[in-house]
């Protein structure tokens, strides 16, 4: 069979491609792996600082039950939502008759 010269025939082409092909998904798929762990080093000390953050926060403290201030609060605010006229007479009596109540 005589030796051919000068550009590939279709088999060589077809390999030539494959090759260059496969190693740039190879160097892909490693670049992207090492941005991956670089990413999740640099994100744990965030991450764990935030979960021991979250876990020494003291819990809030209940909201006390029957106080004076807490109701003239409730009762400017509501009296001030009727004034937008956001709540009906009806629905401003009835809430605060709850207020006064409780």
């Amino acid at each position: 069979m005589p030796q051919r010269f000068g550009r590939p025939g279709l088999l060589g082409t077809m390999a030539r491609t494959a090759v260059i092909s496969g190693t740039a998904s190879a160097v892909s798929g490693r670049v992207n792996r090492r941005l991956a762990e670089r990413d999740a080093q640099r994100q744990a000390p965030a991450y764990e600082a935030a979960q021991y953050q979250a876990s020494a926060a003291p819990p809030p403290a209940p909201a006390p039950a029957g106080n004076g201030q807490d109701r003239v609060g409730q009762l400017t605010a509501l009296a001030d939502l009727r004034a937008q006229g956001l709540l009906t007479d009806e629905e401003f009596a009835r809430e605060k008759a709850r207020i006064l109540g409780s």
